[in-house]
């Protein structure tokens, strides 16, 4: 077999925009998505879990705009034939899975959780990569407003939990029904080619494909422009009005701090109704002068559905959270999750007969929930004990040749030096009232 040949610059090295998670990050990763869950559940969402391939098919139905679907997406051909494309936003994926799987015939409204990696082919930056993590709420199946009440009020709880602060608050805004959207559409074509000589090379290209992904855009100038453009909420039908009321009204009775962005779109074709985001009000030290930082967002995007070729509508508003956005985050709370709980005891070995017995002793402080450090593969007690005063632990357990034959263990405090002689069948016993 011919041996592969690599470069300097893929050789032991990570995908670009890609990395390694480990470490306290891992934990705190696995701590956030704890988190959310336990929000999730106690406002009444299940769990559900999607493949990371899907057909490549559905992402090109749903209209995701151009740049984004052929440009921004990972994609293959499989040994049969199937393109394929791992997902670069979770929406698609679970309406897909609600039309599968026939949920339309469950009790409405489905209200689902979902967390994991997402993969964009896009220039990485400071805190964004091309794999990143995120957890998402989604509610099928209404066109109930409390239901985009239920997924903001949700998503800030979540942030709550995880330390954001109270000055936190929603911009928000709608762009409307399929009516609504045409008429506005149609005024902010008419609006950009009076200022085409003000906006960017790449927003007029979105007037083209799609002309609200300009409200939304970055350019300097073309942020100007938008300032005295024409607004979505001057062109809402009457039900769209009604169900931005409501939401607001929804809002207001929870107490939930929000403003009216009348620029804010989100970009993404399938969005109708609400569009939101939760932002974080920043204060530049050099200037003084305040702007807001996106931490999640999300919308209501009824018309999905059709879009992937289905024959009936399936109203849905959905939130998604950026892991790595919100670990990020000076208020971050650095969770960890239930399952790791910081060992306070090493555990030594000194010998061939103690070794043999050792792994016998780990499951019973394991089955007792006394987590523990070891160095198992190490012989000698030096290097073991500096091994444990490094770690920081409390307690160090040695288990020796003369142990071994006894049935006894020594247990000594770190702290003071002082340390006994305790029999095995009285450790755990021991250890517990420490």
């Amino acid at each position: 077999m011919p041996r592969i040949q690599s470069t300097k610059d893929t050789e032991y090295t990570s995908p670009k925009g890609m990395r390694d998670i480990f470490g306290a990050e891992f934990y705190e990763m696995q701590g956030f998505f704890e988190k959310a869950q336990e929000v999730a559940m106690y406002y009444g969402f299940d769990p559900i879990d999607t493949p990371i391939l899907e057909h490549q098919e559905i992402w090109l139905r749903s209209s995701l705009e151009s740049d984004t679907t052929l440009k921004e997406m990972y994609t293959l051909t499989t040994k049969g034939g199937d393109k394929l494309a791992m997902r670069p936003e979770r929406t698609t994926a679970i309406m897909r899975a609600y039309i599968e799987h026939n949920m339309r015939a469950w009790s409405q409204p489905v209200m689902l959780y979902h967390y994991g990696p997402t993969f964009r082919y896009e220039k990485p930056a400071a805190g964004r990569y091309r794999q990143f993590h995120s957890f998402d709420l989604d509610i099928l199946g209404t066109e109930a407003p409390i239901a985009d009440a239920i997924v903001i009020h949700s998503a800030l709880r979540i942030l709550a939990e995880c330390g954001a602060p109270a000055n936190i608050f929603v911009e928000i805004n709608s762009i409307g029904d399929a009516d609504s959207r045409k008429e506005l559409e149609k005024e902010l074509r008419a609006y950009y080619k009076k200022h085409s000589t003000k906006i960017s090379a790449a927003d007029r290209e979105h007037v083209k494909t799609n002309v609200l992904k300009v409200l939304d855009s970055k350019d300097p100038a073309t942020i100007e422009v938008n300032m005295d453009a024409p607004k979505s909420i001057d062109f809402l039908s009457n039900s769209a009005k009604k169900h931005f009321k409501a939401v607001l009204e929804y809002l207001d009775e929870l107490g939930v701090t929000y403003r009216i962005n009348h620029s804010l779109v989100r970009g993404l074709d399938y969005y109708t109704h609400t569009v939101f985001e939760i932002v974080e009000p920043v204060t530049d030290p050099e200037t003084g002068v305040t702007h807001t930082h996106a931490i999640v967002g999300g919308g209501r995007y009824d018309y999905l559905a059709q879009s992937l070729g289905h024959k009936k509508e399936v109203p849905a508003v959905g939130v998604g959270m950026g892991a790595e956005r919100i670990l990020a985050a000076t208020w971050w709370k650095h969770l960890s999750p239930r399952i790791m709980k910081t060992p306070t005891t090493y555990f030594i070995q000194i010998g061939f007969e103690a070794k043999l017995k050792s792994l016998s002793i780990i499951e019973d402080l394991r089955k007792s929930k006394i987590p523990i450090l070891q160095s198992l593969s190490k012989d000698k007690l030096s290097i073991q004990l500096v091994a444990a005063e490094k770690s920081g632990v409390e307690t160090i357990l040695i288990f020796g040749q003369r142990e071994a034959i006894d049935n006894t263990v020594i247990i000594r405090d770190v702290k003071s030096g002082s340390q006994k002689t305790v029999k095995l069948d009285k450790m755990i016993e021991t250890l517990k009232k420490k």
